[in-house]
């Protein structure tokens, strides 16, 4: 094995009940370099990177670290030998503060009794300042946007002096501004030796960051490039094994009269100041901003789950006021949240019940039992119009790629035959292939009528599919742009108007 190869994972095998989750899938790594690894969901990365990281154990194969044998026993023999992952969904303490959370499992101590919060603070303070981060270490998780506790896990990580980082869509949750910054640290770590594996389905991203491409499909290794010999086109083709020609359906929907109108929208605990739209049936509306800018808030004061101070909500001019989630439901309101692992997924039930559980009294039998064969039909129906990868309607939904925890969320959402759905960053983590499904999936609801609102941090999303996008600053609607003629300029102009 060279010198410059600092990881190798050769033939590495992987079952589930049912499934074939990674056949004979090989992986090298060199020194001071980025190697990406793309594939659709279900394509195996995660599970793969599992495996390496100590929270699977690989059925078959070997994994190598600087030429010697290892197999982890856990997650923290990984990250103690070196080997450190930044996962997609962050798993924190989240009433604990900041440095609680990136020393835990290790508090600095002194013959044996763990050293005053100051040396913590301070020891805290230092890797922020190396990376750049502008965190404040005593600051409670819970009260931090995603971004910020997503730059904490990344320090955490680099805390560990790793020779190997897994970063797992590590700019879902990230502006443009903070890319740039993860980018810097990134290229910091690769000048520095250290081998990192970034797992993206944004392709600009992996063209400009990456050294090297793997692509998976199904489980298996499809190729490996030098990321200057690949194109976005060539990418699409490894990943999907066909062509795709557009990266947006063309669209058909033709917005009708005004279905739903908001006035004056303020939020009791949140930065929403005096927000007011009207949404129209059969459209597909957008919601731009820069992070905290109120995007997410203004739909969650909209469906109850967030109080309003103040504001009226109309539905065909009639006024309602969604107290409650339960109240929005039966209001004809669906809401796909931003953070499907914390609010969106019950991630100890299967298919069949994270999917019929928004609906279930329409799965009542003579007001005693639920209908098993009505919600089979329906699990089927969702997994089939999806395309969700899974065994079967038992399968436990955590166990899924994260793009198919989202497809079984929005195929709950449809069940329950909504007028009006709200999506929070619907795209977030999926693949290529399944992001146009999912594009279809929304335009279709728009020619049947529904009214739509997509909240998305990817302008070029917004552009492709919107009629209009609204665009938020500060808490406050800045301004109201065309899908059809603005420019990201113009939105991003907007967006920096009440910073």
């Amino acid at each position: 094995m060279s010198d410059n190869v600092l990881l190798q994972m050769t033939d590495i095998r992987k079952e589930f009940p049912g499934v074939k989750a990674l056949n004979g899938v090989s992986l090298t790594v060199r020194r001071g370099t980025v190697h990406a690894l793309m594939g659709e969901n279900g394509a195996g990365k995660s599970t793969l990177m599992k495996c390496l990281f100590g929270i699977y154990k690989k059925d078959g194969g070997h994994i190598y670290l600087e030429g010697k044998e290892i197999e982890f026993k856990n997650s923290k023999d990984a990250l103690e030998q070196g080997v450190a992952m930044v996962h997609q969904e962050l798993n924190q303490a989240l009433k604990r503060n900041v440095m609680d959370n990136l020393w835990l499992g290790r508090y600095p101590t002194k013959l044996g009794f763990v050293t005053s919060e100051r040396i913590m603070f301070e020891k805290t303070k230092a890797i922020f300042k190396d990376l750049g981060i502008d965190v404040n270490p005593t600051q409670i998780m819970s009260t931090m946007p995603v971004a910020q506790r997503q730059m904490v896990e990344i320090a955490k990580a680099v805390s560990y002096n790793s020779k190997i980082i897994v970063f797992d869509e590590p700019t879902s949750s990230l502006t443009e501004q903070e890319v740039e910054h993860l980018f810097r640290i990134i290229n910091m770590l690769r000048d520095r030796g250290c081998g990192i594996i970034y797992i993206s389905h944004k392709m600009e991203e992996i063209l400009r960051i990456s050294d090297d491409v793997t692509v998976m499909r199904d489980g298996t290794w499809v190729a490996t490039e030098p990321a200057k010999n690949l194109t976005m086109d060539k990418i699409i083709h490894l990943m999907v094994g066909r062509e795709l020609t557009n990266r947006f359906p063309e669209k058909t929907n033709t917005p009708g009269e005004v279905i739903l109108e908001v006035d004056g929208l303020c939020g009791m605990y949140n930065n929403v100041k005096d927000v007011s739209f009207s949404l129209r049936k059969g459209e597909i509306l957008g919601i731009a901003g820069l992070a905290g800018a109120g995007r997410t808030e203004v739909i969650e004061n909209i469906f109850g789950i967030s109080a309003r101070k103040s504001g009226k909500l109309y539905l065909h001019g009639k006024k309602i006021e969604n107290r409650t989630a339960s109240e929005a439901i039966r209001n004809g309101f669906a809401l796909l949240t931003e953070e499907r692992r914390s609010t969106g997924i019950f991630g100890i039930l299967n298919i069949r019940e994270n999917t019929v559980i928004s609906g279930l009294k329409k799965y009542k039998k003579a007001g005693i039992y639920l209908s098993n064969r009505d919600m089979s039909k329906d699990t089927e129906w969702s997994i089939r119009s999806m395309r969700i990868k899974t065994p079967s309607q038992k399968t436990q939904i955590r166990s899924l790629s994260g793009g198919n925890q989202q497809k079984v969320i929005l195929g709950r959402w449809l069940l329950t035959n909504p007028e009006i759905l709200m999506l929070d960053e619907p795209t977030r983590g999926i693949d290529v292939g399944a992001k146009y499904e999912i594009y279809q999936l929304i335009g279709d609801l728009a020619n049947k009528g529904k009214g739509v609102i997509v909240v998305s941090g990817e302008m070029p999303e917004l552009l492709g599919i919107c009629d209009r996008i609204l665009v938020m600053s500060g808490g406050r609607l800045a301004g109201e742009v065309d899908a059809k003629t603005t420019t990201q300029e113009e939105i991003m102009a907007l967006a920096a108007k009440y910073v």
